[in-house]
């Protein structure tokens, strides 16, 4: 049965001495009542005039927040009928699962725009980094990273990606693939994996070339599908919750907390986040990290700067829980960093300036123009 409007005894207040954005503040207070279900599944949710004047804010910033609750796949907007929670808090559901990919699907090219970073940003970075270190970046970088760096992307992590993780828990590589193997000679030898089918070919090649079990998994409209999520026998699981490659599915914000039941069902299971690209989503806020959702237990996030700043740029991060860090240092800590020290204070130089993310602002806006012109 569809309920009314539900938010008739709910009153969300909005503190105007947070720095937060009013529609934040109320797009997380809905938000929060769907996930603990008091807004359950299919519930409609009032017009964005009657929550204006339920909360006292304008209809633009109701809308904002509605966006956000859309674009994450807590609730959806239908034609005529309103705004309705399509969140499911229970953890199987097959709605959605009969889509499959027989063959790639490349995502539509005019979603995408280029994405280098200015030339001229670098070149200056690079000259003031080489004016300020002088022989410094000559000395050989600690094996996992410059501290640096890892203390730029722990405060880039913890300000856009609401990921709490200490320079200890980060480790610097060149390149995703370079830590995906870094990875599997750190888990036990008897591990599974279980991998998106289809997904970015190379992760295949990686686990194939290192000899390690996996079995592919089928991605549904939402994520990979319930049924064989059930049914594997993987214990990790590598994923690319946001528009995964080649197929541009995008986890529903329920398959994400369908991830986490089944990570915290067995505590011998761990997830592999691939983030690939996720800085330039199009929504106003980018979707929770796993890792985030997890409170960083048994999930590992990995992200690269070549899609952020340039392919040319190979280095890749990965953030280990805790409980990772001691096998880490047991298993492969001896590993050299594979990144120069000289790329790595470019880095951290541009990330703390925030050059790094005013540029990823200006992609996105880019990549609105360009749907809004190509829609228009």
């Amino acid at each position: 049965m569809i309920k009314a409007v539900i938010y008739n005894q709910m009153k969300y207040k909005i503190d105007s001495n947070l720095k937060k954005p009013a529609y934040l503040q109320l797009y997380e207070e809905i938000k929060k009542d769907i996930i603990n279900g008091s807004i359950p599944f299919g519930s409609k949710l009032p017009s964005k005039r009657i929550l204006s004047e339920e909360t006292g804010l304008s209809v633009i910033t109701a809308e904002h927040a509605y966006s956000l609750l859309c674009d994450e796949g807590y609730v959806e907007s239908r034609e005529r009928s309103g705004y309705f929670s399509v969140y499911r808090a229970e953890e199987s559901f097959l709605q959605g699962d009969n889509i499959s990919f027989d063959t790639p699907i490349i995502p539509d090219s005019k979603i995408y725009v280029r994405q280098d970073f200015p030339f001229s940003v670098i070149s200056k970075t690079m000259r003031k980094i080489l004016s300020d270190y002088q022989e410094k970046i000559m000395v050989k970088s600690p094996n996992k990273g410059c501290i640096e760096l890892r203390i730029a992307i722990s405060k880039y992590l913890e300000r856009s990606r609401g990921i709490l993780a200490s320079p200890e828990e980060i480790i610097i590589g060149s390149g995703t693939e370079y830590l995906y193997g870094l990875i599997t000679e750190m888990m036990p030898e008897d591990s599974v994996y279980g991998i998106e089918n289809p997904s970015y070919e190379k992760i295949e090649q990686v686990y194939l070339s290192r000899g390690v079990k996996y079995e592919m998994l089928s991605l549904g409209s939402e994520g990979i599908k319930s049924r064989d999520l059930l049914n594997t026998k993987a214990n990790i699981l590598h994923l690319t919750p946001f528009r995964s490659f080649p197929s541009g599915v995008t986890a529903t914000a329920s398959k994400r907390r369908e991830y986490i039941s089944w990570l915290k069902s067995d505590g011998k299971r761990c997830i592999i986040e691939d983030d690939f690209e996720s800085e330039f989503t199009l929504s106003k806020k980018p979707e929770d990290t796993l890792y985030s959702l997890s409170n960083g237990e048994n999930v590992i996030y990995l992200n690269t700067f070549s899609i952020t700043i340039s392919p040319s740029i190979r280095t890749g991060y990965m953030v280990l829980p805790k409980k990772l860090l001691s096998l880490f240092e047991e298993k492969v800590g001896f590993y050299s960093c594979t990144v120069p020290t000289f790329e790595q204070y470019v880095l951290a130089e541009m990330i703390q300036s925030g050059e790094f993310e005013r540029h990823i602002n200006r992609v996105r806006r880019k990549k609105r123009k360009e749907i809004a012109e190509n829609n228009g």
